[in-house]
């Protein structure tokens, strides 16, 4: 993967979070919509930003692909004002830039494109910099990243404050999350300076396994303190809801699944308090 220097914009008001993780199957979109509907049942005011051509936020969010006019393809490619992409979900508080099976081929198009890297940030600098009346002043915009390290995860890194990885507890979570750090590494250095790990969430986690106390026990000693103290199960009616256009803590609010995503979305507000405070 190649990233090329090239000059900042400064973006305004909200935090910024690319969820990412190069690993596929890890709860990278479960994570995004079940956290930007936590988020959202206190009042922050989140965007989702659908990165993956399979569109599975969009589609856990309950929005049709006929209603998918403008998407993140348009946005990057064509360069469509993002608000002209914001689509509202039936969640108050949370909105979505859906995604298309046209973004599966964005990174070939992006190529020999001006700014290529920097596609997805300009076009959140030009939403927040020109701010059109009745337009949504966001609190958190999460980014849920494809399944790879390529140029449409670089744009996300690009355009975010910090990374926040779903990290499934499984024997080869560490290999992967060590790749995971080289590229936010090389996206720091190179594309932005201010890029910074947000935060690593402990996925699928079965008490049942002694695996996952160890993987667990594993990421901790190697993250420190920039893992959650909130874990999330493995859980049946969390992997249900999708299927039904709704987040978990829509479908079924009161299992476990629901319940510690709602812990996380606390947590992430109590950390991001004191990132303020700093």
């Amino acid at each position: 993967m190649t990233v090329h220097q090239a000059p900042i914009p400064q973006l305004q008001n909200p935090r910024i979070l690319a969820v990412a993780n190069q690993k596929g199957g890890v709860g990278k979109t479960t994570t995004a919509i079940n956290l930007g509907t936590g988020l959202a049942a206190v009042g922050a005011k989140v965007l989702i930003i659908d990165l993956d051509p399979q569109g599975n936020a969009s589609t856990g969010l309950g929005i049709p692909r006929a209603a998918r006019q403008v998407a993140t393809y348009d946005v990057m490619i064509d360069e469509a004002p993002l608000a002209s992409a914001i689509l509202e979900t039936t969640i108050p508080n949370l909105h979505i830039v859906p995604s298309t099976v046209d973004l599966a081929g964005a990174e070939l198009e992006l190529i020999n494109v001006p700014r290529r890297s920097f596609r997805l940030r300009d076009a959140l600098t030009g939403y927040f910099q020109a701010m059109a009346p009745g337009a949504v002043a966001f609190d958190y915009v999460l980014i849920d990243c494809p399944p790879s390290l390529n140029l449409i995860t670089v744009n996300a890194m690009t355009a975010a404050n910090a990374v926040l990885v779903p990290l499934q507890c499984e024997f080869f979570a560490l290999e992967g999350l060590s790749q995971l750090l080289r590229t936010i590494d090389l996206v720091k250095t190179s594309l932005n300076p201010d890029l910074e790990i947000q935060g690593v969430v402990l996925t699928m986690f079965d008490r049942r396994n002694n695996l996952s106390d160890q993987v667990a026990k594993d990421v901790r000693e190697f993250m420190g303190e920039k893992v959650y103290k909130t874990v999330i199960p493995r859980n049946v009616r969390v992997s249900e809801a999708p299927s039904h256009g709704k987040p978990a803590l829509v479908y079924d609010h009161r299992c476990a699944g629901s319940k510690a995503y709602m812990r996380l979305a606390s947590e992430l507000i109590q950390r991001e308090r004191e990132l303020r405070a700093a």
